[in-house]
């Protein structure tokens, strides 16, 4: 069993549209935009990253919006629901806060943990859970208090046909089952990043997610360095796993790997971090770019749309 593996890291997917992705994100949920950058393989399109201040391993949503994609197709071998934690008593302030904003709102009582669930205009699974012991900070830079601030990620549940397979894999990656409620089981993993649960949703008879605009495109685990990174993927591929090498994503150094049913890990390091190319106080200002693409600035700036 893996001892390296730290909770989430971040949470990738895909959206519709840069300019409303960035305003649900930063207007209505309140989180701080920590990194404008571009697609690595498509500079086209806009990488965005949201987050705590800095951008803390375990708070950072990214989306890569490409605006003439197909929506995508709910159902399994996905991440159904990404989910934030935020502090008690706060989610009638969400609720409210919420409005039209975002679609199918719902409070559901999830495991002891009282939830408000909602979609994005793409489509997207989330929920916000409270969550008492969560001593992280949230990002109060938008106009959200403190006391109602999202503190980051508690965690994400899976779609899967059949679960078998992935329990083995979460285990292996040093989780603990914890609960099972009808056909939803938890894990959880100790001393991680604070987003330290993944529930395991069993559809045995759902047909197969289809990815695109409000889907997952891969959920990332942390490690907290590239020797400890390099222990995962060795042990990854001793157990059968095709692993990517590393790649350097400039923020983190990431490894990826397909899972039973279909979902896209990725292994990512909480090193070196998103101030590594801008000063704290004015993350996510300016567009940043691949080193590789840097010749082509004013073409890709000139394919992009202006952002907020």
């Amino acid at each position: 069993m893996l001892h390296q593996i730290k909770g989430l890291h971040h949470v990738t997917s895909i959206a519709s549209d840069a300019a409303e992705n960035n305003a649900f994100f930063t207007q209505v949920l309140g989180q701080r935009r920590v990194k404008k950058t571009v697609n690595f393989d498509a500079p086209d399109v806009y990488h965005l990253y949201y987050g705590d201040e800095v951008g803390s391993p375990g708070s950072v949503m990214t989306y890569f919006p490409f605006h003439n994609a197909v929506r995508g197709r709910r159902g399994t071998g996905e991440v159904g629901e990404t989910v934030y934690s935020v502090p008690k008593g706060s989610l009638t302030f969400w609720a409210d806060r919420l409005g039209a904003a975002a679609e199918g709102l719902e409070a559901v009582n999830h495991f002891g943990e009282e939830r408000l669930r909602f979609q994005t205009s793409d489509g997207e699974g989330f929920a916000l859970a409270e969550i008492a012991d969560d001593n992280r900070h949230g990002w109060t830079g938008n106009g959200i208090a403190d006391d109602h601030a999202i503190r980051g990620f508690h965690g994400a549940t899976m779609r899967l046909q059949d679960t078998g397979a992935m329990t083995e894999l979460l285990t292996f990656m040093g989780y603990e089952k914890q609960d099972t409620i009808g056909n939803v089981s938890r894990f959880a993993v100790a001393d991680g990043t604070g987003a330290n649960t993944i529930d395991l949703e069993k559809l045995p008879s759902a047909k197969h997610a289809s990815q695109g605009t409000g889907s997952v495109h891969h959920i990332a685990f942390a490690v907290e360095n590239r020797a400890a990174q390099l222990e995962v993927r060795a042990a990854l591929l001793d157990t059968g796993y095709q692993v990517t090498p590393v790649i350097d994503r400039d923020y983190f150094w990431a490894i990826y790997f397909r899972t039973p049913g279909g979902i896209l890990f990725e292994v990512a390091t909480n090193e070196p971090g998103f101030d590594r190319d801008e000063d704290i106080a004015h993350l996510g200002e300016a567009l940043k770019l691949p080193k590789q693409h840097e010749d082509q600035r004013s073409l890709i700036e000139s394919h992009l749309q202006t952002l907020a």
